[in-house]
């Protein structure tokens, strides 16, 4: 691998509903990988619990797996190799103990290869206005270590759904290097309606970045309802391409990395951090 990247490279990203049953789940993102690659992708992103959407903790320890051992991890590494593109497993939830597990993101080589893997930072624990109710922590062990990829093809930032809210941690993974900033979801329908685009256009403006974000959509086995709309953003913030069903779907973008250093010389703000301090008046 090199760290000098290609300019343009062929994208694309995935939106599925995944349900409680990790076979069925993998099998069907499979299906839609195949196809991506057939239509000409080299950089494939799966949303946030690739493997399986359930809030039920003991059904969660029940159905996933360490993951020197996950039957799903191991399928995606190999039709990874078999396709020869890199394929970005948005999330998987595995085992790091009988009590915990990780949300984590991998990014796989053309080889099949780990080439880099993320656990996500900022844990969702809300509570909403119309009764739903989400304590990721109490299954999920926070990561904490942000992460860039230098692949071949690009430098990408990974993130994973709730860390959207955190603009610092975008801002430091493009101040350090990316151009391509990652946020594959599961939004719940109820955020994702009032915030999703909203954010992910900023953090693109903000660091004059290529945003990719694949996602969960529609009504889930678990009975959550997530958003969809996955979308790829240019470094503008302008929105080339966006799913628009609730159902799984495919989308495919032209990445071309020039753009990266245009947007950020034409509005140089990652160069422009001023130091100051705060007063308070009472």
């Amino acid at each position: 691998m090199t760290d000098l990247p290609l300019e343009h490279f062929s994208a694309s990203c995935i939106q599925m509903t995944s349900g409680k049953c990790v076979k069925t789940n993998i099998h069907n993102v499979c299906s839609q990988i195949k196809e991506a690659a057939q239509n000409g992708a080299h950089y494939i992103q799966t949303p946030e619990m690739t493997n399986i959407l359930v809030q039920s903790r003991d059904e969660l320890f029940s159905k996933i797996s360490y993951q020197h051992e996950d039957w799903g991890l191991k399928t995606l590494c190999a039709l990874a190799k078999d396709l020869r593109v890199w394929l970005h497993i948005g999330s998987m939830a595995l085992k790091i103990s009988e009590t915990k597990a990780a949300n984590r993101g991998f990014i796989i080589d053309p080889n099949g290869a780990i080439f880099s893997y993320y656990d996500k930072i900022h844990m969702f624990d809300v509570t909403l206005d119309n009764g739903e109710s989400y304590r990721e922590s109490n299954s999920y062990e926070k990561g904490e270590k942000a992460i860039i990829a230098h692949t071949d093809i690009g430098i990408f930032g990974m993130a994973i759904c709730y860390d959207l809210r955190f603009a610092h941690l975008f801002r430091m993974l493009c101040q350090s290097g990316a151009q391509i900033l990652t946020c594959p979801a599961a939004f719940t329908h109820t955020t994702g309606k009032a915030h999703w685009h909203a954010l992910l256009r900023s953090r693109a403006i903000e660091t004059g970045s290529w945003m990719i974000a694949s996602a969960q959509a529609g009504s889930h086995e678990d009975g959550r309802r997530t958003y969809g709309h996955a979308m790829i953003i240019n470094p503008w913030g302008e929105i080339i391409a966006e799913t628009k069903s609730e159902k799984p779907e495919i989308i495919y973008a032209e990445i071309d990395l020039n753009a990266v250093s245009k947007a950020r010389g034409r509005i140089p703000a990652l160069k422009l951090d001023a130091n100051f301090s705060l007063e308070q008046k009472r």
